[in-house]
C-alpha cells in the first residue's frame, strides 16, 4: 500500500520538472511552496492532471470521493486503488478510464522505512483523481495512489507499493483515450524494477514513525 509519501523537492527543481504543464496562473502557488517531508490521507496534495484537453498541475484531497457519492461525509475515501481491480470497482471504473493522474514524490514510506530513488530524484506516483459537486454547486477534487504488487526491495515490508510511472510517458498516462489505449497502459501498473532505488530505516524514536509501523 501506500500512506505515507514526500515531496522534498526545491521549488526550482519542481517548477523544471513541471515546466511543461504549467501555466501563467501558476505561479502564484509555485511562489508559497514548501517542500513536504511527511504527506498524509486527507491533507492537500499536488497532482498532474488531464482535464478539456490540456495538463496541468492541480491541487487536490488524498482520499478518492466518487462523483456519484451522495454523502460526502460518510462515504469511504479510499486512499489507494488496487492495480488489479480498477476496472471493475464502482469507485475506480470512472477515474481509471477519464481521470488518471500523477502524483510527484521524491520518496514513500512503508513500515518504518522510506524507499526512493538512489539519485533523488522526484518521481511521480499514478493516481486516479475525481469531481465532487455538491447541491450548492461546491467542488471538491480528490484522488488516490494506485498500488501493485510489491518489488523484491519492498516485499520484506509489505505484499503492495505504488505504481511509479516512468518519466516522458506522462502524456500517454494521463490521455483518457479509449478500451485499447488503456489496454496499452497495464504494462505500466507493474512494480517499478528495484535497481537504482534504496530502503532506509527511519528513525525509531518518534510517534510518526511509530504510526507508519502500525499500518
Amino acid at each position: 500500500m501506500c500512506g505515507r509519501y514526500c515531496l522534498e523537492s526545491t521549488a526550482d527543481d519542481l517548477a523544471r520538472r513541471l515546466k511543461p504543464w504549467l501555466k501563467a496562473d501558476d505561479a502564484a502557488w509555485l511562489k508559497h511552496y514548501a517542500p513536504r517531508a511527511l504527506i498524509r490521507p486527507g491533507e492537500p496534495v499536488l497532482a498532474l492532471r488531464r482535464e478539456h484537453g490540456q495538463s496541468r498541475a492541480a491541487h487536490m484531497l488524498w482520499g478518492l470521493l466518487p462523483g456519484w457519492a451522495k454523502d460526502p461525509v460518510a462515504s469511504h475515501r479510499p486512499i489507494n486503488a488496487r492495480a488489479e481491480s480498477i476496472g471493475e470497482k464502482a469507485s475506480f471504473r470512472g477515474p481509471w478510464r477519464h481521470h488518471r493522474c500523477l502524483l510527484p514524490s521524491s520518496s514513500f514510506f512503508e513500515k518504518g522505512h522510506q524507499i526512493g530513488r538512489n539519485d533523488q530524484a522526484m518521481f511521480w506516483l499514478a493516481g486516479l483523481w475525481d469531481r465532487w459537486v455538491g447541491p450548492d454547486g461546491s467542488e471538491v477534487e480528490t484522488c488516490c495512489v494506485i498500488t501493485t504488487q510489491a518489488n523484491a526491495l519492498v516485499k520484506p515490508l509489505h505484499n503492495r507499493m505504488p505504481v511509479i510511472i516512468p518519466n516522458g510517458l506522462e502524456e500517454v498516462w494521463l490521455e483518457p483515450g479509449d478500451q485499447y489505449h488503456r489496454h496499452a497502459l497495464e504494462p505500466m501498473l507493474s512494480p517499478v524494477a528495484e535497481q537504482g532505488w534504496s530502503c532506509i530505516p527511519t528513525s525509531g524514536n518518534t510517534s510518526e514513525a511509530k504510526q507508519l509501523d502500525l499500518l
